[in-house]
């Protein structure tokens, strides 16, 4: 729903949004446009941090993206990855535009402003939590983020910038795995040390997921190997790639993909990216958009090995970023000792419990450890 201009004020609807830094970064962007602000409305995106706006300038409409980050680092990510990280490897057009900052006084909060791509997201937007949502797409549309996601992969493996990425980004390389669980272990054995009600009443729990942990532990070495032998070279990686953070535009008939959302970037192997992205497509679907991809690579001269264990290698990667969930659900309930934290680590149990293999089991190597 769009809230309407106020007629004294056409930048009063954009007080909503944010503290008056934000209002002075838009007014200094449309101001830069030249011509009069007649009219701003605001559109809701995504829960309350990401809000379209509407302005008519001279009678001619124009559209931004405002989105809020809570955490300071995560805004300067994303702001590397436009401004920085990407067009050093020629790849600026694989984002939307970032147009301005605005941060609040403190540091606390800041404000991304982008150009506005419409509503051009390769799937719809699923509000329910399922990790197992399913999306659909046009085959065409499907094989122009695909193009994009190879091309950024193959032209970021090897880049010297990567070690910047890794130091601002996350670290998504072969040890990942192992830190993850480890640090999920960790937290899992200071909560079962607890000796309060809340945590004793979830203990079988606790113990459960410690012994997942654990098993996942014993693999450790298969799976790093095969990480570091059929993972292909580390690169920059979006680190959320669901089909809702890819958008393909058609401008006069020419699809031009690009990604948004990069709160997780980081560094590491392309299956990373690869087992979100085939995940939330359907079944039938995966093998022909992973033998695209691969395609794509192979003209930039990435080729991988005919024996991968594709299943393996999304396996390892859905496992570490579960662990992690553990981790920080674990963190949670040593700092909130109430039911509805130890609800989250139940939840994360589910999601275990939902993992199965990417690709059909007929096409490769099933997966034994």
């Amino acid at each position: 729903m769009f809230v309407t201009d106020k007629q004294d004020d056409p930048l009063e609807n954009a007080r909503d949004l944010g503290p008056p830094e934000l209002v002075e970064t838009l007014d200094e962007l449309l101001r830069g446009a030249g011509g009069a602000t007649s009219r701003v409305s605001t559109e809701k995106l995504s829960g309350s941090r990401v809000h379209r706006l509407r302005v008519d300038v001279d009678h001619h409409a124009r559209s931004f993206i405002v989105k809020r980050f809570s955490r300071a680092h995560i805004a300067q990510r994303n702001q590397m990855v436009a401004t920085r990280w990407l067009p050093a490897a020629g790849l600026a057009d694989s984002v939307p535009a970032l147009l301005g900052v605005a941060a609040e006084r403190n540091g606390r909060r800041v404000w991304h402003i982008y150009e506005d791509l419409g509503d051009c997201m390769l799937a719809c937007r699923d509000a329910g939590k399922d990790r197992r949502r399913i999306f659909r797409s046009d085959p065409e549309r499907i094989e122009s983020a695909v193009a994009l996601i190879a091309r950024i992969h193959a032209l970021f493996a090897g880049h010297p910038l990567l070690a910047e990425c890794r130091l601002y980004g996350d670290d998504f390389g072969s040890q990942f795995f192992v830190s993850a669980v480890n640090d999920a272990i960790r937290c899992l054995v200071a909560l079962l040390a607890r000796k309060d009600e809340g945590a004793s009443a979830w203990t079988d729990l606790l113990c459960r997921l410690l012994a997942k942990m654990h098993e996942l532990r014993r693999q450790q070495a298969e799976r790093v190997n095969a990480v570091e032998r059929f993972g292909g070279p580390e690169t920059l990686l979006h680190g959320d790639l669901w089909p809702i953070n890819v958008m393909v535009s058609a401008d006069g008939g020419t699809r031009q993909a690009r990604l948004i959302d990069w709160d997780h970037v980081g560094v590491g192997s392309v299956t990373y990216d690869l087992s979100t992205f085939l995940t939330h497509f359907p079944r039938e679907d995966r093998q022909w958009i992973l033998d695209l991809y691969l395609r794509c690579m192979s003209a930039f001269g990435i080729r991988f090995d005919p024996d991968t264990d594709w299943n393996l290698l999304f396996d390892t990667a859905e496992q570490s970023r579960l662990a992690v969930a553990i981790a920080w659900e674990a963190l949670s309930a040593l700092d909130h000792p109430a039911d509805w934290a130890y609800e989250e680590l139940a939840l994360v149990e589910q999601w275990f419990e939902l993992l199965e293999p990417i690709l059909p089991v007929a096409a490769v190597t099933e997966v034994r450890l």
